[in-house]
């Protein structure tokens, strides 16, 4: 409790863990909220949380319960199957792939991720996933992030073709990403040059928590 309460002043860390994929991982006490952490950026439960939760307002809570299959690509330590959860009451399955099992030792551990009872985690290469499953998706959050980068296949033919096969009709894709300069604006422009304008309909969100431009596709037939 002391510590909680004295991070309303500074950040508390209380735990820490090397990660091959992220360099480190921190648990801390922020303003009274647990979160989790990267070297240079929030993973969980901070800013991201709020990031992911504008997407999820814009794709509208009620259509989102009327949804069966939600697929997470890049789960940290949960906080959007939290947000899904918590407090939109989401009752469908949501599965959520990610490759680094540090980060979901972490997510069980501090923030409960194993007790949601809808939820279940693949630990492997979203990448790998995509193009194995056959499984079909109301919605596809992706949410990858290698510390404060994001990997080049996310922006890949490749890898949206293979997201756009999972997903339903009506169904919605939520991406975030980081835009840091000019190149990273171009990046996302042609990722969005990929979807169909007759099949997919595209909207952004730009500087979202300063430096985020969130992607939001749904797929029209």
């Amino acid at each position: 409790m002391i510590k909680r309460l004295l991070s309303y002043i500074i950040p508390i860390k209380i735990y820490e863990k090397t990660s091959k994929i992220s360099n480190t991982l921190e648990v801390s006490w922020n303003n009274g909220k647990l979160v989790l952490d990267s070297k240079n950026t929030n993973y969980s439960y901070g800013s991201l949380q709020k990031v992911l939760r504008k997407g999820l307002i814009e794709i509208g809570f009620k259509d989102i319960n009327q949804m069966e299959e939600i697929l997470v690509l890049g789960v940290a330590g949960g906080s959007v199957v939290k947000t899904l959860v918590d407090e939109i009451h989401f009752e469908g399955n949501i599965t959520g792939v990610e490759i680094d099992k540090n980060s979901i030792e972490i997510a069980n551990q501090y923030f409960g991720l194993s007790e949601i009872k809808n939820y279940k985690t693949i630990i492997g290469d979203a990448k790998d996933f995509v193009s194995k499953t056959s499984k079909k998706y109301d919605l596809i959050i992706i949410d990858i992030f290698e510390d404060n980068e994001m990997p080049a296949f996310l922006f890949q033919k490749k890898f949206v073709d293979c997201c756009k096969q999972l997903l339903n009709i009506n169904g919605s894709i939520l991406f975030n990403t980081m835009i840091l300069d000019e190149k990273q604006i171009d990046r996302n422009n042609a990722f969005l040059r990929l979807f169909e304008k007759k099949s997919f309909y595209c909207k952004t969100f730009s500087k979202v928590e300063y430096y985020n431009q969130l992607i939001l596709i749904e797929r029209l037939d």
